[in-house]
C-alpha cells in the first residue's frame, strides 16, 4: 500500500523571506527590519498551514550576499527552494554554486530602481546561463514598466515570475493600462504571476485581488498563477500573519479543486 504522503499533491508557498538581524545589510538598501524572521519560524509556519514546500526570495535589503539563503535551503533538506540576487557580473561557476544548493532562479526587485539594459554584455552572459540552466527571472516592478522589460526577458528565452499581481498603479487598479497589457503577456505561456501580497495594494487589496484573480485566470490559466505568503509581510507586519494570507487564498479562490491547481502549479517550475 503506497505511503499516503506521497500521493497528495503538493501545496507550494513560492514567496517567503528569512532573516536575522546579525546579517549583514546592503548599501542603499530602502528598508531593514528590527526583528528576526528565522529558518525554523518559516517552517513552523507551513507545518501549521498544511503547506509541504515553500519557496525563499532573498530580501532585497541583503543585497547580493545569498550566504544565508543557502545556508536554509541546505538546512531544509531539499524541502525549499530558492531564489537569489546576482551581481550581474556573476560567474557562471558561482551560479552553479547556486543550483546545486536549491537556487531555481533570480530576482531583479526593481522598485524604485533604474531598468537594467538587458542589451548590456554582463546581462546578456547572466540571462544567458539564466537560460542554459533553466532557471527563472522573478520580477518586482510597477506594471507600467513590465510592458516594456518583459518582452526583453522574454526575448533572451528565460520564464518569467511577476511579483505581487505585477503591481498595478494603486488607484487604477486592474484598470491601469500596465495591468492590461501584463493580461496580454499570457498568451506567450512565459509568464507566471504570484497572487501574492493584497495589502500591498492598499486599503482596498483585498478587493483588488478579487478583481485581479479573475482576470489572470483568463489571461493566464490555472498553471501560470502562483499563490506566496510574502511572510513575513515586511513593513505589514502589524496586520498581517501567515494563517491570515493563507486563510483569504480560500477567499479568493473558493473552488477547492481550483485552489489546488494553483497550489501545486509551482511544483515543476520550481523543481520539486
Amino acid at each position: 500500500m503506497p505511503d499516503i504522503e506521497t500521493t497528495l499533491p503538493p501545496t507550494i508557498d513560492t514567496h517567503a523571506h528569512v532573516f536575522h538581524r546579525g546579517l549583514k545589510l546592503a548599501s542603499g538598501r530602502r528598508y531593514a527590519p528590527s526583528y528576526d524572521a528565522p529558518l525554523a519560524r518559516y517552517l513552523e509556519q507551513l507545518d501549521r498551514s498544511s503547506m509541504s514546500n515553500g519557496v525563499l526570495v532573498q530580501p532585497s535589503f541583503l543585497g547580493t550576499d545569498n550566504s544565508y539563503l543557502v545556508a536554509c535551503l541546505k538546512r531544509a533538506s531539499g524541502r525549499l527552494r530558492g531564489i537569489a540576487v546576482v551581481d550581474p557580473a556573476a560567474t557562471t561557476e558561482e551560479l552553479r554554486a547556486l543550483d546545486r544548493a536549491g537556487v531555481v532562479g533570480i530576482r531583479l526587485n526593481l522598485v524604485g530602481q533604474p531598468l537594467p539594459d538587458l542589451a548590456a554584455g554582463e546581462w546578456k552572459a547572466l540571462l544567458g546561463n539564466v537560460r542554459s540552466m533553466g532557471w527563472q527571472v522573478e520580477v518586482q516592478r510597477n506594471a507600467s514598466d513590465l510592458a516594456l522589460l518583459v518582452p526583453q526577458l522574454l526575448d533572451c528565452g528565460v520564464t518569467t515570475v511577476l511579483d505581487h499581481y505585477a503591481l498595478p498603479d494603486l488607484k487604477l487598479g486592474v484598470a491601469d493600462p500596465g495591468f492590461q497589457s501584463v493580461l496580454k503577456l499570457g498568451a506567450t505561456r512565459s509568464v507566471w504571476v504570484k497572487v501574492s501580497a493584497p495589502y500591498r495594494h492598499g486599503a482596498a487589496g483585498q478587493d483588488f485581488a478579487k478583481q485581479a484573480y479573475a482576470l489572470l485566470r483568463d489571461a493566464y490559466g490555472l498553471d501560470r498563477l502562483l499563490w506566496g505568503s510574502d511572510w513575513p509581510h515586511t513593513q505589514f507586519e502589524a496586520t498581517q500573519t501567515y494563517a491570515k494570507n493563507r486563510l483569504f487564498l480560500d477567499k479568493l479562490i473558493a473552488d477547492e479543486g481550483e485552489r489546488a491547481r494553483v497550489l501545486a502549479s509551482p511544483h515543476q517550475l520550481f523543481r520539486f
